[in-house]
């Protein structure tokens, strides 16, 4: 929410918005294998042994599956006997890393065919177009399958918030303002009123409806500082509710929260977020300097018409020499 480092499961913000675009996640990956692969076959070429094969994955399933291995045994790292050994074993890791997120098993026969036949310069089982199809197949697959989860999930958790918030209503001691927005004065401050314009320091604590913590100040240790228009709707509303010295629960609607395309890995979509909020102090923001006005250009002064020459004068019988 704040500039105060990163929050779990790399959520900038509890109360930024924030945009998720669909399929991103799968790109991602997508981009990580490539890169990762071509630096491993660029890199390797003159070190490759001869390739050691294992027993084939599972076929892929309906259901994501994880990539299974045999355990071998540990290896210390004074053990390696060559360079070579010790970094390929690297490219190994991060490669198993980038292929994990892809939810998919793993024929580790198929894979390190691929990876040999590059490597020694065999020829390919598979055209670079035929490559090319089965990957964009895969990743579409992919991604259709995470689209419907989450549209699955969001109609679940839509539901059940709106469950949530009807029952919650009734409750002693909850409000609700136009827009859907519930609290409770737990404390009530003494203080001002920040506005919209302001910006101002808070503690907080962020839940889930089944009291799973996302994000909290104090437990960074230190209050957040951040602008009322800054922040989801929900917060800006609360937020010119309360006075300094006020302590709040909030209760914040997915509308006024993250809506459908819910943010990070906690904050699913649809989800009701709820909030124990501290208001310590509306922060005094820096006045800008007023901007120095350009100086105006003085006018040019009219130059002087030229002077008209004058005509030589005709010789008059005074002024004509004597014969």
């Amino acid at each position: 929410m704040m500039s105060h480092g990163p929050m779990p499961n790399g959520l900038l913000s509890s109360v930024r918005k924030v945009v998720i675009k669909k399929g991103k996640e799968m790109k991602r990956l997508a981009l990580v294998l490539m890169a990762v692969c071509g630096l491993c076959l660029s890199s390797c070429k003159a070190m490759c042994a001869e390739s050691e094969t294992s027993e084939p994955g599972k076929a892929a399933s309906e259901t994501p599956a994880k990539i299974e291995t045999k355990p071998g045994p540990e290896k210390p790292a004074e053990e390696w006997k060559t360079p070579a050994a010790k970094l390929s074993y690297a490219f190994g890791m991060e490669i198993g890393s980038a292929l994990k997120g892809l939810e998919t098993d793993v024929d580790f026969a198929s894979f390190s065919k691929g990876v040999e036949d590059v490597l020694k310069g065999n020829k390919a089982l598979l055209t670079a177009e035929e490559s090319g199809t089965v990957k964009s197949e895969f990743f579409a697959k992919l991604q259709e399958e995470r689209l419907r989860k989450m549209q699955e999930l969001a109609e679940k958790n839509k539901k059940a918030n709106e469950e949530f918030l009807a029952a919650n209503k009734k409750k002693e001691g909850v409000k609700a303002t136009a827009s859907g927005l519930q609290y409770i004065v737990v404390k009530e401050g003494s203080g001002a009123n920040p506005k919209l314009t302001d910006a101002v320091k808070v503690h907080y604590t962020g839940t889930l409806v089944d009291n799973k913590e996302f994000d909290s100040s104090l437990k960074r240790g230190e209050p957040a500082v951040f602008p009322v228009e800054g922040v989801i709707p929900g917060w800006s509303e609360a937020l010119q509710l309360m006075k300094v010295g006020g302590k709040y629960r909030i209760f914040i609607p997915s509308d006024l929260a993250y809506g459908e395309q819910g943010a990070g890995e906690m904050i699913g979509p649809n989800a009701v977020l709820i909030f124990e909020v501290e208001l310590l102090g509306i922060e005094e923001q820096e006045a800008e300097p007023p901007k120095e006005e350009p100086p105006s250009p003085k006018p040019d002064k009219p130059e002087a018409p030229p002077k008209e020459e004058e005509a030589p004068k005709a010789d008059t019988p005074e002024t004509s020499p004597k014969k």
